[in-house]
């Protein structure tokens, strides 16, 4: 515990195992380190130094970050977190499945993280989704490219297997034919006179014939 109340190192670009820049954020900084030890990691019996410790890691802004560094770097003794070794034992035999999403994110900030197989797989799938070429993600992974093309291959299979599993809805815009437009009656003949309306259609007139009237003739 000394290293974690007295680092005066400067913070390093990793995160993870060989991060210590969360240290001087911590409530234990700068306490005597004598009095960390014996607070941190007292006498197998002593529940009340046990509970004091829990106490002040409770009020710890960077309480999961200590709780990652004892479980990364493989910790057996002390309170670590807020956390006592056994309580912590449970943690270690998930710790390679752990999936934590502020690492990925934290990974693809820029940030040298150590990814455990959960994580990095995580990682991975959302490097192909956003395209990514395997020469870089060699780089980011510190992999050989072929290593990478071979990861990136099996998320593209994975992808294809799952869209040929659970099926792709089609696409409503594709194959779309236009229909034809409606039938119409033919319009009428234009006629002399206004475009577009009827002409009434004239018929000769009957002439006027005078009735004779019956009998002799005047």
């Amino acid at each position: 515990m000394r290293h974690i109340t007295t680092h005066t190192t400067p913070a390093t670009g990793l995160r993870s195992i060989a991060d210590t820049s969360w240290h001087v954020h911590g409530a234990c900084y700068g306490m005597d380190p004598d009095e960390a030890d014996e607070l941190f990691f007292p006498a197998p019996r002593d529940h009340w130094a046990t509970a004091e410790a829990k106490e002040l890691c409770a009020l710890c802004p960077v309480r999961r970050d200590c709780l990652n560094y004892a479980l990364e770097n493989g910790l057996k003794e002390g309170t670590w977190g807020g956390l006592t070794e056994a309580e912590r034992r449970p943690w270690e035999n998930g710790l390679p499945q752990r999936m934590d999403y502020s690492r990925v994110i934290a990974f693809f900030n820029g940030r040298d993280v150590h990814l455990t197989s959960g994580e990095r797989e995580v990682v991975v799938d959302h490097a192909y989704v956003r395209g990514w070429r395997p020469s870089r993600l060699a780089t980011a992974l510190q992999i050989s490219p072929r290593h990478a093309r071979d990861l990136l291959r099996q998320v593209a299979n994975k992808v294809f297997d799952r869209d040929l599993t659970l099926g792709v809805p089609p696409n409503p815009y594709k194959n779309k034919k236009k229909k034809p437009p409606p039938e119409t009656d033919p319009p009428p003949p234009n006629r002399p006179g206004r475009p577009g309306t009827k002409q009434p259609q004239s018929r000769p007139a009957a002439p006027d014939t005078a009735k004779a009237p019956l009998g002799k003739a005047a």
